[in-house]
């Protein structure tokens, strides 16, 4: 027979939860009030640590060159002068390194959903052999520094075995690297594996092939990763500098990066922090419309059905 806990008799409570802060601190008047200044001096303090270089960046292409080089700096500018914005665009030539970024970024965008989505639906779901160990290889290049690797892919970008051709000063140099990156090959298998199988079974049972299924099935419900994997392609080659600087030595051909670094030495400083901004703002407005996204790809191969 049950025992059944007598009235009177209080049973015993789990172990309580452990926090930084006592919850019955929080029901005080005194509690709630350290609490709140204490979370809106952490909020402001890291807000403004990021913020703060950013618009350190937009108002001093607004100052003159005496009022940069003015000790202590002036936190705000002496006017609103906009003409440094203006000669940062004609004379370094933004229109055209910009196109080519994008031109860069575009095609290193294709190449990557045209590889890393096929590699990880290979690994997740058609299971090749020694697939496992196709992965396990990939994931350890990144283990290796960047830096490392440069000298051999520099090499290889040279002299494309086994073609004997050479690919620099051309889009190739940017896009088949890019394409090739073991990190966007793991978030994509991870989402992969989360999608249910019964799904891609009735399609299978409906006649699909495994390219009928990628395409009709796997990718409509992998938008969330598919956006992250083109965010972080698109930013990376936006930002990169080591890369294309040895791979597009003609001036013509450069990113906005590479030509702002080769032509600093010619322009005013508060003209060179003026093309910097026109440089990062395209990147900074990706992140801010798209943070969402971000977060809800690299989440949401953690959850199953």
């Amino acid at each position: 027979m049950t025992n059944l806990p007598r009235a009177g008799r209080r049973t015993p409570a789990g172990p309580r939860p452990r926090t930084l802060v006592n919850p019955n601190a929080l029901r005080t008047r005194r509690g709630r009030a350290v609490y709140a200044v204490t979370l809106l001096t952490v909020v402001v303090t890291f807000t403004f640590v990021f913020v703060f270089p950013l618009y350190w960046m937009v108002t001093g292409a607004m100052k003159t060159p005496d009022e940069l080089a003015r000790t202590p700096p002036s936190p705000l500018p002496g006017g609103l002068d906009l003409t440094a914005y203006r000669e940062a665009w004609h004379q370094l030539d933004l229109g055209l390194y910009l196109r080519n970024t994008f031109v860069y970024a575009l095609g290193a965008w294709l190449f990557t959903l045209a590889v890393d989505v096929t590699a990880a639906y290979a690994l997740s779901r058609l299971r090749p052999l020694l697939g496992g160990a196709v992965l396990g290889l990939m994931l350890a290049t990144l283990m290796i520094p960047p830096m490392v690797i440069l000298l051999p892919a520099y090499l290889t970008v040279k002299d494309l075995p086994p073609l004997g051709v050479s690919l620099l000063n051309t889009p190739w140099a940017i896009w088949l690297p890019a394409a090739a990156n073991a990190f966007n090959i793991f978030l994509l298998k991870r989402f992969f594996d989360s999608i249910p199988t019964e799904l891609l079974h009735a399609a299978q049972v409906d006649g699909a092939s495994p390219a009928r299924v990628l395409w009709s099935v796997v990718l409509p419900v992998s938008r969330p990763i598919v956006g992250v994997v083109s965010i972080f392609t698109v930013v990376n080659v936006w930002r990169d500098f080591a890369w294309p600087l040895l791979v597009l030595p003609d001036s013509e051909r450069r990113t906005v990066s590479t030509a702002i670094a080769s032509l600093a030495v010619q322009v005013p400083q508060n003209v060179l922090i003026a093309s910097l901004v026109v440089a990062s703002l395209p990147t900074v407005v990706v992140f801010f419309v798209f943070q969402r996204h971000i977060m809800a790809g690299l989440t949401a191969g953690g959850l199953k059905g």
